[in-house]
């Protein structure tokens, strides 16, 4: 029998906790993290570096094929062989990182690289279109969810962590337009596949929603083997 990849697609709103939870998983099941929103945050930082209008979308696609995005062996995201993996998180680039990752080209240039990574490993990916769009094969799909109060109250401290400046309201009012842009634009929009299975996690904590993710990846493991 051919063993396929066990690839794990985990899609959802912004700060519903994907990324601190796919890191996690991928680091107990021995996969590769792929974080394809940092690839995203990247792309818009390179527009504001080029003093191009990320709402432009002519001028945006531009620089297709002549910027390089990729990870390092500590998995910060790097930008013309520069470690931005702090300098993406800041407002300026998360104001304008949905307008960037509505554009059909930039999405199909950032899809390729991102199917690539997959190939021929065992990946953990999360993003807004992973398991519709980018790896609509993939083994286990979650759509992980949370109120966007609780979402606004995750990102506000994740900043003030990170020493990011802001305030609660300036993270609510901005995660709540990125919802509208990322459900609403014309090409992979955010949606839950068919197949995913739904994870709020509004009243859980990080251990809970990685063991409930790695319980349902372990019983389809299993399953595909009766």
């Amino acid at each position: 029998m051919e063993i396929k990849n066990r690839n794990i697609a985990i899609d959802g709103p912004s700060a519903s906790g994907k990324s601190t939870v796919a890191k996690i998983i991928a680091r107990r099941l021995g996969s590769i993290y792929v974080d394809t929103g940092a690839m995203y945050r990247a792309y818009t930082l390179a527009t504001l570096n080029k003093h191009i209008d990320p709402k432009n979308e002519e001028e945006s696609n531009k620089l297709i094929g002549k910027i390089k995005i990729s990870f390092d062996q500590k998995n910060n995201i790097t930008l013309d062989g520069e470690n931005v993996a702090k300098r993406i998180r800041d407002n300026d680039v998360a104001d304008n990182v949905s307008y960037i990752a509505s554009y059909k080209q930039i999405r199909l240039f950032l899809v390729d690289l991102q199917r690539e990574i997959a190939k021929g490993t065992n990946v953990v990916m999360d993003g807004r279109d992973i398991g519709t769009y980018v790896l609509p094969d993939a083994f286990l799909k979650i759509y992980q969810i949370a109120d966007v109060k609780t979402r606004g109250e995750r990102r506000y401290n994740e900043n003030l962590i990170k020493g990011i400046k802001c305030t609660y309201e300036e993270c609510l009012e901005n995660l709540q337009k990125r919802d509208y842009i990322d459900s609403h634009r014309a090409f992979a929009p955010l949606k839950k596949a068919d197949d995913a299975i739904t994870l709020d996690t509004t009243n859980m904590e990080i251990d809970e929603v990685v063991d409930k993710i790695i319980s349902l990846y372990r019983e389809k493991d299993e399953q595909e083997w009766v």
